[in-house]
This record gives structure tokens, sequence and C-alpha cells, in this order.
């Protein structure tokens, strides 16, 4: 079986693998804190508010500082667990086990593995390859996106894959890994052009009519 780069075959498993790292509570939060410091710019609108009241107000410019400072502050502790507890039901990898014949499959999210499932509940997978090509005189290249849906019982799970792969080695490695179990394995792809800009004709046209009716 051709193994495509996205999947990684082990001993006991086949993992299709969207992000490397680790994963567990404690991993998803420590990988949140980072993020989480744009919490205060996203934020930052309505804390200058209040230090150009406080200004406005005749406050020292020293307490003003501190203010802003426990502002931002707060908003960061706010903001770290909202985005780890948003981060923590990201797919980071699909396992299948055992590795060659899968009879079992689970989700490893950054919070941690869920339960393993019989693969038979994996009803269909669906890749789906977009690709936007250069107009006539484009210096650009094209832009091609690579998305993966799993067709579960009672749920679907849709997640982006990582850029640089070959969708068609993917899926016939996918269908060679799934086949057997009967999961049934779709490759779709969707091209379009990139839209041409379009140049501002109106201003010149409108500019023209104005000094042909001044002239009449």
């Amino acid at each position: 079986m051709a193994i495509d780069p996205l999947l990684r075959q082990g001993p006991d498993s086949t993992d299709l693998v969207l992000r490397a790292g680790p994963t567990g509570p404690v991993w998803n939060v420590l990988a949140s804190a980072g993020p989480a410091l744009f919490t205060p710019l996203a934020l930052g609108v309505p804390t200058l508010c209040v230090a150009l009241w406080m200004a406005l107000a005749g406050a020292r410019a020293s307490t003003v500082f501190v203010v802003v400072g426990v502002i931002a502050g707060l908003e960061y502790l706010i903001g770290w667990p909202v985005l780890a507890f948003s981060r923590a039901r990201d797919i980071l990898r699909v396992e299948f086990a055992p590795a060659t014949v899968p009879a079992s499959l689970r989700l490893v999210r950054a919070a941690g593995p869920d339960d393993w499932l019989p693969v038979e509940t994996l009803r269909e997978v669906r890749l789906t390859h977009k690709v936007v090509e250069p107009y006539q005189g484009d210096y650009k290249p094209a832009v091609s996106t690579l998305a993966l849906e799993l067709v579960l019982r009672g749920e679907r799970e849709r997640l982006a894959l990582p850029d640089g792969g070959d969708p068609q080695r993917l899926a016939d490695a996918l269908k060679a890994l799934l086949g057997p179990a009967g999961v049934v394995v779709w490759l779709r792809t969707e091209r379009s052009t990139r839209d041409r800009p379009q140049t501002n004709s109106s201003w010149t046209s409108g500019g023209s009519a104005s000094a042909g009716s001044g002239g009449g």
C-alpha cells in the first residue's frame, strides 16, 4: 500500500496526522497561553475608552497606566481559558488500529483522544480539492486547498488538511486502508478561475459625461 505523507504507519496504528504535537489538557492549556496574548489587543478599544475617560476626569498618568495594565491582565486571564476551551475539540489526528486492516478508529483532539469506535462507525470519507487558477495574464500561481469530511454515525467532522500534499495519492491510500472495512472514500476536485480585478472605469466615464454636458 502506498502511504501518503499525511498517513503515518506505526506498529499499532496508522494515523492520519493533521497537526503534529503533544495532546492532553495540560498541553492544550499551555499551547493557548501564547495566542491568548492577542485578547487584550482585540479588546483594545474599550480599554482605551476607559483610559481616555480617566484622563479627561483628571486622573494622573501613573494611575491610568496601572488601571489599563490591570484591565489588560484581566482580559488575558479571561481569554486564556476561553481559548483553551475552544481549542479542546480541535482534531489533531485520526488513528486507525490495527495498522494494516483497521477494526477501530478514534479521533485525537487537542485535549486528548476520544474513545475507540468500531471502524464501521465511519460511513464515508470525502476529500474536496479546490483549485483556484489564475486568469490569463495573472502572475500569481494557482492556489489549492484540500478539505476532509468524516461522515460518522450521527455527526460529521470537517477538517482542513495541510497544504502541499497529493489529493489523489491520499485518496488512493485511504481507499487501500479503509476499503476492506467497507468505508467509501470520495475525491472531488473543484476548479475555478481567480476573478480579474475590476478597473475603476465609472470615475472616468462620469468625468467625461460632466465635461460634455458643461460644454453643451
